[in-house]
């Protein structure tokens, strides 16, 4: 059972290749234009930031983890990240390594929780420093529906849709729900304040939250060079964080259609054109999503075969 389960994320992702392969077709057609250096910078780019995501998780526990595992795993989360939606795929991937790792579930839990709450406090705290370094970076007067591609119409449509509904969830928890969120987050507390103690877990947690949207920023900034998009560099990182921010409100598997749309409405808000902005988001999704995504499945399937998740 277990070979067979190692098989399904090369299969799943396999077959979604083969679905949006007229899409990934278009978006290399773009590609080739483009400037090969900064293409290359991007790749990179996009690796320093599983390096950074890695930091983080070890700043959230404690005990030390392994290295080359540990950066394996976010590797391979990102797969598991585009079959579930909400990041609950990256989160199943991170839960498990860690219970694998001599962790009990309530800390790898709270662990989890600790992460995707410095990383947003880390993307927010970034939008707002480039917001005043850059106070005219997103002109929302120029969001006319007219110069938006409709195929950005739905996923819009569904982001608002999005909005509504965890608002609904988080307003109106069920009694025996507030029970255990006040059990969990009085542990969750308890271990944040045994890693801000150590130095070196904080700094890692904080550097690594910092980093990787940073770095997310920086990858699309370096797809807009390539392709000559004529939007100053600080606007371009203003749209991504942005776009991220606005994009977190629709749970998509990996994103899809949410982050997509909100980077292309940020780019327009920006000032650049929607065509050049589709094309923008389209190589920076292929150069940060779809490049990785098998070998992510392959490297997920040997971590499920060798335990090690």
């Amino acid at each position: 059972m277990r070979q067979v389960v190692g098989v399904v994320p090369v299969v799943v992702i396999g077959y979604w290749v083969f679905a949006h392969r007229a899409l990934l077709v278009a978006g290399a057609g773009q590609l080739l234009t483009a400037d090969v250096r900064w293409l290359l910078a991007a790749c990179g780019v996009t690796a320093l930031g599983w390096v950074a995501v890695s930091l983080a998780r070890q700043g959230t526990v404690l005990e030390p983890l392994p290295a080359g595992r540990l950066l394996a795993t976010q590797f391979a989360a990102g797969a598991a990240n585009h079959l579930l939606p909400a990041g609950l795929g990256a989160g199943a991937v991170n839960l498990r390594f860690l219970q694998k790792c001599g962790l009990p579930l309530g800390r790898s839990s709270a662990a989890l929780a600790l992460y995707l709450l410095c990383e947003s406090v880390g993307r927010c705290v970034l939008l707002l420093v480039l917001l005043l370094a850059f106070p005219g970076a997103l002109d929302l007067g120029a969001l006319h529906l007219g110069r938006l591609p409709s195929g950005l119409l739905l996923p819009a449509a569904l982001a608002a849709a999005g909005a509504v509904a965890v608002c609904a969830a988080v307003l109106a928890p069920a009694p025996a729900l507030r029970r255990a969120l006040r059990a969990y987050a009085a542990t969750a507390f308890t271990d944040v304040r045994s890693l801000h103690a150590r130095p070196s877990r904080a700094l890692a947690l904080w550097c690594g939250s910092l980093g990787f949207p940073a770095l997310q920023a920086a990858g699309l900034v370096t797809v807009t060079l390539a392709l000559r998009v004529p939007v100053p560099v600080g606007h371009v990182a203003v749209a991504y964080l942005a776009a991220s921010v606005a994009a977190a409100l629709v749970p998509t598997p990996g994103g899809l259609g949410s982050v997509d749309a909100a980077l292309a409405v940020a780019l327009v808000a920006a000032g650049a054109h929607a065509t050049v902005a589709t094309s923008a988001v389209l190589g920076f999704r292929i150069i940060t999503v779809w490049l990785p995504l098998v070998p992510a499945a392959v490297t997920l399937g040997a971590l499920v075969r060798r335990r090690v998740v």
